[in-house]
């Protein structure tokens, strides 16, 4: 063979050598000779661009894994329904299935008619890849997928904000159909695409379109928040505004998905807004007074009915105003009678008929004491709690803000003294506290303030927090009780009337145990207020309930109370 002859060059003497010998043999012995003729992989075979003629299953496996590898594992875009999103193909189990592209290539080239014309061509062949993917991991990968991009139907509303109409847009609801996008995702050639992989979806539509939506507005929302309804009772005119009904108002699809019109007419006549000027429009029912002739209970003053708008007759006047325009936005709300429920006829069956019991706690004036024990026990007084019902200080007497008629004082907080509004109501809440003691009344929340205050009972005192701590009891003496309230500068008392269950109630008080001396420290360099030192202690007060004389259960209540530091200002 002569010098210098390149590799291929030897390859087509060959080739040439064995056509010669076999010319003589016909079809079938050509197709021999091109067997015989080649490596693995025919020459010009390439995929993707990628030349793997002339090579072993082997190298070409390598050449394919190293250049056209990485471009499988790389994240790949996909569309969502209308969401682009990626998916990450590592960890869906997507791959270049390099051995079965190679087998591919050297499969396509052992016809009979592809092995004689390598004979005589050196054309170039491209074959297409072959990937592959673990379906666990990648239906694992798409559920994944499904839950950050699928979502619900959103159905067309209109909601109402601070008297303005607000319009909630349908949308269509997707969910991606992952057996679907598995067929999408194995038939995917990364080298080709440039375009994201279109995943398959379900789709979803609202029950209310967009069109009922636009009838809402115009029929009835945008005309409700227009203006003022003003309704009429008594002679007296009650102007709600926008912003009021529209915190009440909703809009709800009916059985056919049509938007209509939801007042919460309790809520309307409960709002702030309303039950003020409803109440000066109309005469509250009021309950008969009682007090103590000797040890009876008569009436000092009898019960009378009253006018109450309920909220039914506010639904019935407000919402067909909402559509109205100019005057037609006025009309009549009914008012019904309310009987009250103590009078001189009902006194006997709610037998009310003794006192029950009586405490009284004394305390050091001063204008805020005064002021704000004063309003407490007019609140209080009257209270009527009937059998079976939960009675609460802080619903009866309210927040102690300076609208509800209490002014700034001193209260205990976090062990020490310092200012806030409604600074001696606690002395009420004490005497309350001691009157259902010895009424026998089931207590329900009460809790004693955490260092002891000298003018109290130890073991016997309750304090109050509005929004934290309340003083409660439950009626379980089988009869109403009428509470009475009374307050000088200088002393509150609380008096029980009803029925008694038991003779006689009697507290019996433990000795001070585990007793704490106080410590010393300077107190706040603003607004300082001193405090004298006294030892902290746990005390035990049993309440004994008697009946004929002998003792018929015991009670005990236990109390904690904490060093009260001293305080100095100096």
């Amino acid at each position: 063979m002569p010098a210098g002859t390149t590799p291929a060059g030897r390859r087509r003497i060959r080739i040439a050598a064995l056509a010669a010998g076999a010319a003589g043999l016909g079809f079938g012995g050509l197709y021999l000779v091109g067997l015989a003729s080649g490596e693995d992989v025919p020459d010009g075979t390439r995929v993707r661009g990628v030349d793997i003629g002339g090579l072993s299953r082997s190298q070409a496996e390598e050449k394919l894994d190293k250049e056209l590898g990485e471009t499988w594992m790389s994240p790949l875009k996909v569309r969502i329904g209308d969401r682009s999103a990626t998916v990450d193909a590592r960890a869906a189990g997507l791959w270049l299935d390099s051995e079965a592209t190679v087998a591919r290539a050297a499969q396509s080239g052992t016809g009979p008619l592809t092995v004689i014309g390598r004979l005589f061509t050196s054309g170039e062949r491209d074959i297409e890849p072959v990937s592959g993917m673990d379906q666990a991991k990648a239906r694992a990968e798409l559920a994944e997928a499904a839950k950050r991009y699928d979502r619900e139907a959103r159905e067309g509303a209109v909601t109402f904000d601070a008297g303005r109409p607000v319009v909630v847009q349908p949308r269509n609801g997707q969910s991606l159909d992952v057996d679907r996008s598995l067929a999408a995702l194995g038939a995917t050639d990364p080298s080709l695409r440039s375009d994201p992989i279109r995943l398959p979806v379900r789709q979803s539509r609202p029950r209310v379109d967009a069109a009922e939506v636009n009838r809402a507005m115009t029929e009835f929302a945008t005309p409700a928040m227009s203006a003022p309804v003003t309704l009429t009772t008594g002679g007296r005119r009650i102007e709600i505004g926008p912003v009021t009904v529209g915190r009440h108002l909703t809009m709800k699809p009916d059985k056919s998905h049509r938007l209509t019109p939801r007042l919460d007419a309790q809520g309307l006549r409960d709002d702030p807004a309303v039950v003020t000027p409803l109440a000066q429009a109309t005469d509250t029912a009021a309950e008969a007074k009682l007090r103590l002739d000797g040890e009876r209970v008569v009436v000092a003053s009898d019960g009378r009915p009253g006018q109450r708008i309920t909220a039914k007759a506010v639904q019935q006047a407000v919402l067909p105003l909402l559509t109205k325009t100019g005057a037609a936005r006025t009309g009549a709300v009914a008012t019904g009678t309310v009987q009250p429920t103590l009078t001189s006829d009902t006194i006997g069956p709610l037998g009310i008929k003794e006192k029950m019991s009586t405490f009284t706690v004394n305390f050091e004036p001063a204008p805020y004491r005064t002021k704000n024990i004063g309003r407490a026990a007019e609140l209080l007084n009257g209270s009527l709690v009937l059998p079976g019902e939960n009675w609460s200080f802080n619903r009866t007497v309210g927040e102690r803000t300076k609208a509800n008629g209490f002014v700034d004082g001193i209260i205990i907080n976090n062990n020490q003294f310092e200012k806030a509004a409604g600074g001696g109501v606690s002395a009420v809440a004490t005497t309350v506290f001691n009157a259902l003691f010895f009424a026998g009344i089931k207590p329900l929340e009460y809790g004693a303030h955490s260092f002891y205050i000298e003018r109290y009972p130890e073991g016997r005192e309750a304090t109050v927090v509005w929004g934290s701590l309340d003083l409660r009891f439950a009626n379980d003496s089988g009869n109403a009780i009428y509470i009475q309230a009374s307050a000088t500068e200088t002393s509150i008392t609380v008096t029980f009337l009803g029925t008694k269950k038991y003779d006689a109630v009697e507290a019996v008080t433990g000795p001070r145990t585990n007793v704490k001396e106080p410590e010393s420290r300077p107190g706040a360099e603003k607004d300082c207020l001193p405090q004298t030192p006294l030892e902290g202690f746990n005390v035990a007060v049993d309440r004994v309930f008697k009946s004929d004389g002998s003792e018929v259960k015991r009670e005990t209540f236990n109390t904690r109370y904490v060093p009260r530091d001293e305080v100095t200002c100096d």
